[in-house]
């Protein structure tokens, strides 16, 4: 076994390479194990926009970085080894890891809510530390097998959960006319369900063009309106209902979380119409709050997602969803400072930059 390697970031918005835990020796001699953990040879990992944040900003709102911190939420990888009480998973099983640890005992958890976990541990989240690592110890509950799925995919299925769980809370259906704000990763994953659930009229919007060119040819049918700088929310309703052949959008599903886009989502929307926001974005903004109100228009929001694991492999796995797209760009975790580097920056043309761990 190569040493367990993990990428950190810090408060002095450093990123490097060094090891990690748990180690080669206390995996091989079985001492780091607890109750119900499995140890993972973690084999693709996708960087998400808040690791990021996590490195260029220090923190997401309340969030924040305050010292060495490993990074990476969106894992796939192989069992190497089974605590004695872990009965369902063996050494050998490929499985996507749930980046959460929950309570079990919370009024979220009780109800099946648990994203919304009173004392929750989510990897990657300061100050637990992520999944970008070589070798990771977690809880066997939360490592759902992938059969021969890929990895690349098996790690897909974090922002993949994060589309699922907004479109069963919006109550996207068949037919309906739906506008997809943002074409990043969050946005064009949520335009494939959308694209699944036979939303028409679909749209989405973006402020780079290059995106709005990846989404077309992601889905062929889609609408695309860019977004230039400068350009009034209301000003962006008219355009996309227009590109719509004016239909005006039932359901808004806003991954941004940027001010001007909610609003122009909320402007966009038909009477009576829901904005549901899965984007994350600055503690407090300004909304148009009487066309909310003479509108009727339901404002939603998200946060991560709760049994969405075994749907989202169901889908993966059928094809009804195919994901495989993505993935633009793959490093070594030795070169994971590139791979931050070229997530970070828009120039690449990245969509989804993964970062693999092989022994």
């Amino acid at each position: 076994m190569k040493p367990n390697r993990g990428v950190f970031t810090n408060t002095s918005h450093e990123l490097w390479v060094a090891d990690a835990e748990p180690s080669v020796e206390g995996i091989e001699q079985g001492k780091s194990l607890k109750h119900g953990e499995v140890t993972i040879a973690i084999q693709s990992t996708g960087i998400c926009g808040s690791d990021c944040h996590f490195w260029k900003e220090g923190r997401i709102g309340p969030m924040i970085v305050t010292g060495p911190h490993i990074l990476g939420h969106e894992s796939a990888g192989t069992v190497v080894a089974a605590h004695t009480s872990v009965t369902h998973l063996h050494a050998g099983d490929r499985v996507a890891i749930e980046p959460n640890i929950v309570c079990h005992a919370c009024e979220p958890c009780l109800t099946g809510r648990y994203n919304g976990c009173e004392r929750v541990e989510f990897l990657s989240t300061p100050p637990v530390p992520g999944l970008l690592r070589r070798y990771v110890n977690h809880p066997a509950v939360w490592c759902h097998a992938i059969g021969d799925m890929s990895f690349e995919a098996g790690a897909l299925l974090e922002p993949f959960s994060v589309s699922l769980a907004g479109m069963q809370r919006a109550g996207v259906a068949l037919g309906d006319p739906v506008l997809v704000c943002g074409a990043g990763p969050i946005g064009l994953v949520t335009l494939l369900c959308c694209q699944a659930a036979g939303a028409e009229p679909l749209a989405i919007t973006d402020i780079d063009e290059g995106r709005l060119a990846f989404a077309r040819e992601l889905v062929p049918s889609v609408r695309t309106y860019h977004v230039k700088r400068g350009v009034g929310e209301e000003e962006i309703a008219r355009s996309v209902v227009a590109a719509m052949d004016g239909v005006e959008p039932a359901i808004a599903l806003e991954c941004t979380g940027v001010e001007s886009s909610v609003a122009a989502a909320v402007w966009a929307v038909k009477f009576g119409g829901k904005v549901f926001v899965i984007g994350v974005g600055k503690n407090e903004i300004t909304i148009p709050f009487m066309r909310l109100s003479t509108r009727e228009v339901d404002l939603q929001f998200q946060y991560r997602y709760s049994n969405t694991w075994p749907r989202a492999i169901r889908l993966v796995k059928s094809g009804v969803v195919d994901l495989s797209k993505l993935v633009t760009h793959r490093f070594d975790i030795e070169d994971a400072v590139k791979a931050f580097e070229t997530a970070a920056d828009p120039k690449t043309g990245a969509i989804k930059v993964q970062i693999t761990s092989t022994d």
